[in-house]
């Protein structure tokens, strides 16, 4: 059964004649290849036939062109669709086309419908240019930002400026000892990785069964952190961008190991700085030790005395042992609640809730029981200090 006949694009005029002569050019804004310059008594006649998608080949035909001297008719002809506009004969392909490759396109005028030539068939070799590599993306910061960590510390985030590509993340990351030597194995390698909605923030684990207690892997191997030695996490600039472009360059973060910590974070421990009422200096939490970053963003929060969430602006500083709130508007005079959810946790994975040895590990919670604790501030025109 013949083809459905192609969409045709009318205009109002006829193109003028010319006397160039049919040519083939690849249109980087379409993925297409076109033949232009064909005479209108030809465009005339293809949009009146009904071609198949063979004789629609025989006209029109492109392959994918490697090095070797591989004759192209002994290959496949692209899959594709063909269209006509105006005085061009379009050859859209089925799939997107690979930049950087080279194709070569075969218009052959003596298949043109009632056409009586003897006319040579028009070759040419045609590259889609890859797009020039952006060399912006750096690696922005590595939490915790402290270059002193428990030797049971949990987990890094990496943060990026721009999204990344998935599923490279292990092979660019590696932990080297002061010798220069990797670590082995120091990580837990997810099969979906972990990363925030905008493909900026990775969150990569320690593997828990190299810091707990007791556990297989940390009795025959070791931790992966030890006691009064020195690491560097080393990210690699072949790390590819979600454009496909590698990172500007290397990013290397040094740092020592100090004794674990077993303790869990206490708010007794907490010193508040309150601002004046009406002022909109910031509201400052002072910790004792670092607390995890992406926790401490989402995990505290400031409500009047109507439970009502403030609005305003949230920073994190001093190594993640300082937390504050600069409201939207001016703070009014009264009482507020400072809550906290009970999952906030420190380097080690020690939550309010619980220390971490005792503590399930699960690394992907789809679902989260938030239980908090309640601060109870107040807000005047002296300035307070609550210890």
């Amino acid at each position: 059964m013949p083809a459905a006949r192609p969409p045709v694009a009318r205009s109002p005029a006829k193109s003028p004649r010319t006397s160039k002569e049919p040519a083939i050019r690849l249109n980087e804004a379409t993925g297409s290849f076109e033949v232009v310059n064909l005479k209108q008594a030809d465009v005339d006649k293809l949009a009146k036939a009904s071609l198949s998608q063979e004789q629609w080949k025989d006209l029109l035909s492109v392959y994918v062109d490697p090095e070797s001297q591989t004759n192209a008719s002994e290959r496949p002809a692209m899959l594709g669709s063909y269209q006509i506009e105006k005085r061009v004969l379009r050859f859209v392909p089925k799939y997107p086309l690979e930049r950087g490759l080279r194709y070569r396109a075969v218009f052959n005028p003596a298949k043109l419908p009632e056409h009586d030539s003897t006319e040579k068939a028009i070759a040419a070799a045609l590259t889609l240019v890859k797009a020039r590599p952006s060399t912006d993306t750096v690696v922005q910061q590595i939490y915790p930002t402290t270059n002193r960590l428990p030797e049971n510390q949990l987990k890094f985030y990496i943060h990026f400026s721009a999204p990344m590509s998935r599923g490279e993340s292990y092979r660019n990351i590696h932990l080297l000892n002061a010798a220069g030597r990797e670590v082995d194995l120091p990580f837990l390698e997810l099969d979906e990785e972990l990363w925030d909605p905008e493909g900026k923030r990775f969150t990569l684990f320690f593997d828990p069964g190299r810091i707990k207690r007791g556990l297989k892997p940390r009795e025959e191997v070791g931790p992966a952190l030890e006691e009064g030695k020195s690491y560097t996490l080393v990210i690699e600039s072949h790390w590819q961008d979600a454009q496909g472009n590698p990172l500007k360059e290397s990013f290397r973060k040094t740092f020592s190991v100090g004794a674990p910590d077993e303790q869990q974070p206490n708010v007794k421990s907490w010193k508040i700085d309150l601002p004046l009422a009406g002022s909109d200096k910031p509201l400052i939490v002072r910790l004792p030790k670092p607390m995890d970053h992406a926790l401490l963003l989402r995990t505290i929060e400031v409500v009047d005395g109507n439970g009502r969430k403030l609005a305003g602006t949230i920073a994190v500083a001093n190594e993640e042992k300082t937390w504050q709130f600069t409201p939207q508007k001016p703070w009014q005079a009264g009482r507020y609640l400072l809550t906290v959810d009970k999952t906030l946790e420190d380097l080690a994975g020690n939550s309010l809730a619980r220390p971490f040895e005792v503590d399930e590990f699960h690394p992907i919670q789809r679902q989260v029981q938030t239980e908090h604790l309640k601060l109870p501030i107040e807000i005047s025109a002296t300035q307070t200090v609550i210890p």
